[in-house]
C-alpha cells in the first residue's frame, strides 16, 4: 500500500517564500516549516523576514531571513546567490489602487504591474531553470478572485491576477515534462496588509463577509493549507492549476436569495 502519511512530509527540501514578512507569506512560511522544510524567509521588508525566521527557529523549525525587492532583478538575483535552487518556491506579494479604471494614472498602472505581474515574472524566471535542470520542483504564486469575478475600482488589480494564472499556465506546460509543478492559489478576502482599507472600514468588512458563503473573512493561516499541499508530494499530479480559498466566494452570484425553509 502507499504511504499515505508521508505525502505531506516536507523533511529535508528547501522552501523560498517571498512576501513572507507577513500575511500569507508569513502563514505558509510557518507551515512548510512545520512539515519539516527548511525555509528561506524573504521580504522587502528584511526585519519583518527576519521576524518570521526567528518565529520559525524558536518554535524548532529551521529559516533564514533574506531580502528580496522583487520590483528588482538585481535584487532577485542576489537572493539567488544565497538560496540557489530550492525544491519549493512561494510567491505571495502584491499591491492595489483602488481607484475607477479611467482615472488610473501611468504611474499608478505601471507600479501595480510591476510588483504584481512583472514581479512574479522576475522571480520565476531566476528559479525555475534551477528546478528545471535538476528535474523537479514545486512553483506556487498568488493570484486572486479577482482575476476571474471583478470589482469597480480594481480593474489594474484583477489584469494582472488573470495575466499572472496565464503565465503560471503557460510555464507549467512547458516545464512539465522535466518535472517542475506550477500552480496558483487564489484567494478571497483575506485579513492581510493588502485588505487593511476595507477591514477598517465596518460597512465593507461586513458587505464582503456576507458576500461569500462561510459569511466571514479568513485569517493568513487559513491559506497554508493549501500551501503545503501544493508544495508537497501529495499534489504530485496537480500542474497548472488555479486553486480558490474563498470561503464561497465565486460559488454564489451575491444577489438576494429568496429565505429557505429551516433545515
Amino acid at each position: 500500500m502507499h504511504d499515505y502519511r508521508s505525502m505531506f512530509d516536507l523533511t529535508g527540501r528547501e522552501a523560498l517564500v517571498v512576501g513572507a514578512g507577513s500575511g500569507i507569506g508569513r502563514a505558509g512560511a510557518e507551515a512548510l516549516a512545520a512539515f519539516g522544510a527548511r525555509v528561506f524567509c524573504a521580504d522587502v521588508d528584511a526585519e519583518a523576514a527576519r521576524g518570521t525566521a526567528r518565529e520559525i527557529s524558536e518554535a524548532g523549525g529551521r529559516a533564514e531571513a533574506l531580502e528580496l525587492d522583487m520590483r528588482s532583478t538585481p535584487s532577485v538575483e542576489a537572493a539567488a546567490e544565497r538560496v540557489g535552487t530550492p525544491d519549493v518556491l512561494v510567491c505571495t506579494p502584491s499591491i492595489n489602487v483602488r481607484k475607477p479604471l479611467l482615472k488610473i494614472t501611468d504611474e499608478e498602472f505601471d507600479r501595480v504591474v510591476d510588483l504584481n505581474l512583472k514581479g512574479t515574472f522576475r522571480v520565476i524566471r531566476q528559479f525555475a531553470p534551477g528546478m528545471a535542470e535538476r528535474g523537479s520542483g514545486s512553483i506556487i504564486a498568488f493570484s486572486s478572485i479577482r482575476a476571474q469575478t471583478v470589482e469597480p475600482g480594481q480593474g489594474v488589480y484583477a489584469a494582472t491576477k488573470a495575466g499572472t494564472v496565464q503565465m503560471l499556465r503557460a510555464l507549467a506546460a512547458e516545464l512539465g515534462e522535466r518535472g517542475v509543478r506550477v500552480n496558483a492559489i487564489a484567494p478571497g478576502i483575506v485579513e492581510t496588509p493588502l485588505t487593511a482599507q476595507i477591514k477598517d472600514s465596518p460597512e465593507w468588512y461586513d458587505a464582503y463577509a456576507r458576500k461569500t458563503a462561510l459569511a466571514r473573512w479568513a485569517k493568513p493561516h487559513e491559506l497554508a493549507g493549501m500551501i503545503v499541499y501544493l508544495a508537497s508530494d501529495a499534489s504530485s499530479y496537480v500542474t497548472g492549476a488555479l486553486m480558490f480559498v474563498d470561503g464561497g466566494w465565486t460559488a454564489a452570484d451575491g444577489r438576494f436569495v429568496p429565505p429557505l425553509p429551516a433545515i
